[in-house]
């Protein structure tokens, strides 16, 4: 599957701003990740852009019709990490796709979050302040520490490398991403 179709996919499920600038970001930080460790970036950027793609018109159906479509499209490693990107769905982290989908999902909404509370965005924003917010049960709440920090446990990565390298690929990006 190329980036323009997963993009008409995605698009075809996905209208809210916020949700797809959330996959964008994870898209990057997958991306990152994928030239860090060796693998193949465009698989894994393609894992990140389409993880929560039928989340929006489908969500009691999340992810299993995403999940459905990249099988049937031909792509059953990128299925399998959306199928495992929450531990409580109980599938198992087979691949190190799986297990860098899982770590990056969660804790780059979370980062993004840290930014839009800072008057200058993501320019100054330091591992520790992320780290202190991820203390702060009342901030962005709906954000499952535990996937945080089990993600980064099963990707076998420091908590502040991870946060880290997240936030410099998305400064790199803050002029596209609005950070």
């Amino acid at each position: 599957m190329t980036r323009p179709e997963a993009l008409t996919l995605l698009t075809s499920m996905t209208k809210s701003e916020s949700l797809l600038r959330h996959m964008r970001t994870v898209e990057l930080v997958m991306e990152a990740y994928a030239l860090r460790l060796g693998q193949d970036k465009e698989r894994w950027a393609l894992a990140g852009l389409l993880h929560d793609a039928d989340y929006e018109a489908f969500p009691e159906k999340h992810p299993h019709l995403i999940v459905e479509k990249l099988i049937a499209l031909g792509e059953p490693e990128v299925a399998h990490a959306i199928s495992a990107h929450y531990t409580r769905w109980n599938v198992p982290h087979e691949t190190l796709l799986d297990k860098a989908l899982l770590a990056c999902d969660e804790i780059t909404g979370f980062i993004v979050a840290c930014c839009q509370v800072r008057p200058d965005g993501i320019s100054s924003l330091e591992v520790k302040s992320v780290i202190k917010k991820l203390k702060d049960k009342g901030f962005a709440a709906k954000v499952d520490r535990h996937e945080v920090y089990t993600g980064t446990e099963l990707l076998g990565v420091d908590l502040n490398d991870h946060i880290g390298l997240i936030i410099n690929v998305l400064r790199q990006n803050k002029a596209e991403l609005g950070l």
